[in-house]
């Protein structure tokens, strides 16, 4: 995916190939059907954000995973892969699935934030507990009798439906999909979706 080729081996300033281990290779970015039903099309997205962000982090190792693209913002695409499999454990696991208890994946302090410290952290922790959440999370929601159930939201001192949750996953990965376009653009100059 990345804009820079080379007929001769390895780009000059590019990562080892023998070091970077590959992020995305079985995460498949299928766009979303255009006629489906609401929670086919649902899914459909959600899955598609998620392939996406996988697809910025296609390549490259853990020095370049942490590198920040705006200081003094320390937000990275490590940062990020982090941060969603916060997320998707928060909305699944805990939300929909019930499990108030279940601690956070970077903090024992309930603290989302830390997520984004990624001082010591690696590609491969990062993306396999990322991988376990989304997969946890489609099991739930898959268990699901339909997008009208719901479950309550401390912070939001009400009540949603999955359709909700789903909906609020999807504009999470957008709005992150967004940062991750600058971040890759800043460490190797690759860009588009």
């Amino acid at each position: 995916m990345s804009s820079r080729t080379s007929t001769e081996g390895t780009p000059a300033g590019a990562p080892d190939p023998a070091v970077v281990a590959p992020v995305v290779r079985d995460v498949e970015r299928i766009g979303p059907p255009l006629t489906a039903g609401e929670r086919e099309t649902l899914r459909a997205y959600l899955d598609f954000h998620r392939a996406t962000l996988a697809m910025k982090c296609e390549g490259l190792g853990d020095e370049d995973l942490r590198r920040p693209a705006s200081p003094p913002s320390t937000l990275s695409l490590l940062g990020l892969v982090r941060h969603m499999a916060e997320v998707e454990r928060q909305w699944f696991r805990r939300t929909l699935g019930g499990d108030a208890d279940v601690p956070h994946v970077w903090s024992d302090r309930r603290d989302f934030q830390a997520a984004y410290d990624t001082t010591g952290a690696t590609m491969a922790e990062a993306f396999a507990a990322w991988r376990a959440e989304v997969e946890h999370a489609r099991s739930v929601e898959a268990a699901l009798v339909s997008l009208d159930v719901t479950a309550h939201v401390p912070k939001w001192e009400a009540d949603v439906s999955a359709r909700v949750v789903m909906l609020h996953m999807i504009h999470e990965y957008a709005r992150h999909n967004g940062h991750a376009d600058f971040l890759r653009e800043a460490v190797d100059g690759t860009v588009g979706a």
